[in-house]
């Protein structure tokens, strides 16, 4: 490989035509297509994705993300003036002080006061961050979950043009935990009854929790991709999690995950703590090529958008030229992208011999 464009944000950019951004989910989950990645022997697969139960086997541990998508876009008004302000909940800081990205953000400065729907919740800016980041206060009375299923919008992303029938599409059948700005759509193409069926084969299902902000789907705008910004996210791994994968870790048995935030999630604890531990923590963890996997074996993962940090992680565990490979031949064969789109599952040694 050429490692010398391997900092270059334009390496990971490619043609796509818009006709395969996906709108709409399939009406049965797994049934979307799945396209298997052997990055040992850089061999691909054109498969089904309720096939992926033949690529699992007993003992491997596969390591979703539990966090589920509030709604966390509302639409207000500066109270001073009456100017319409979008405010996104990127993250929860505790006491009800939240890490926001607003719309309009030049007309929101300390101390501004933002009113959604006749006041029944306030925002006020406390401090003014780069890129239309604000921290907020949230000033309401009763149960903030309940205020922004009320007033809140699923903020779907902004490629897809459609409103979605059933809200519970952009969210995973396991999602528990409330908190993310997006959903972790990997696990999207997952359905319970697909899950009994690999825990009745052997395969050990477990949870992490990583609240999608900016960090995951904020683009990269800089040409060196050295210079990009990683916003921190929050996640947790419990005592019971950590305790069954350093067991698997030990037996030499597979650790799988299920999207590229469990990734970040379980190579942040490794490097860390060289183990798997129970903590609550941030993370702000960036995997491009070169990165030196320690946790993970095998990945299944959505396609990403161009000059993406997704697009740069899942080259750097599977090899950039594969993987650009791998894109080229998904849209001509009219792959689904993105969100709602189709799926890859990535396995096999990776090749030592490699620069990455």
């Amino acid at each position: 490989m050429d490692d010398k464009n391997i900092f270059d944000i334009n390496s990971y950019d490619f043609p796509l035509d818009e006709s395969l951004i996906a709108q709409t989910p399939m009406e049965k989950r797994d049934n979307s297509r799945l396209m298997v990645l052997n990055r040992e022997n850089q061999t691909i697969e054109h498969r089904y994705f309720h096939d992926i139960i033949e690529y699992l086997h007993e003992g491997d541990v596969i390591v979703r993300n539990n966090s589920k998508v509030i709604p966390a876009r509302l639409l207000g008004t500066k109270e001073e003036t009456g100017a319409h302000v979008e405010i996104l909940l990127l993250k929860d800081k505790g006491n009800d002080v939240w890490e926001c990205l607003v719309g309009n953000a030049k007309v929101v400065k300390v101390g501004t006061v933002i009113t959604f729907s006749n006041g029944i919740l306030k925002a006020k800016c406390l401090k003014v961050r780069e890129e239309g980041i604000r921290i907020m206060k949230l000033l309401y009375d009763g149960i903030l979950l309940e205020i922004l299923d009320q007033l809140g919008k699923v903020p779907l992303p902004p490629y897809i043009h459609e409103e979605i029938e059933d809200k519970n599409r952009y969210q995973t059948v396991y999602a528990k935990v409330n908190g993310s700005a997006a959903a972790p759509t990997a696990g999207f193409h997952f359905t319970n009854e697909l899950f009994n069926k690999l825990k009745e084969k052997g395969v050990i299902v477990v949870d992490v929790t990583l609240h999608i902000g900016l960090g995951t789907f904020r683009p990269v705008k800089v040409n060196n991709i050295l210079e990009h910004n990683m916003h921190s996210e929050y996640f947790e791994m419990t005592q019971e999690c950590a305790e069954i994968l350093n067991l698997a870790k030990k037996e030499n048995r597979r650790i799988i995950a299920l999207g590229t935030t469990s990734v970040r999630t379980l190579e942040s604890v490794i490097n860390k703590y060289h183990e798997f531990k129970a903590c609550k923590e941030n993370t702000n963890i960036f995997i491009y090529p070169g990165y030196k996997f320690q946790a993970v074996d095998a990945l299944i993962t959505n396609f990403h958008l161009p000059k993406s940090t997704l697009i740069m992680l899942v080259s750097a565990f599977a090899g950039k030229d594969f993987i650009m490979s791998c894109y080229k031949e998904a849209i001509e064969k009219r792959y689904r992208f993105f969100s709602f789109g189709d799926a890859m599952f990535i396995y096999g040694k990776s090749k030592k011999n490699e620069i990455l």
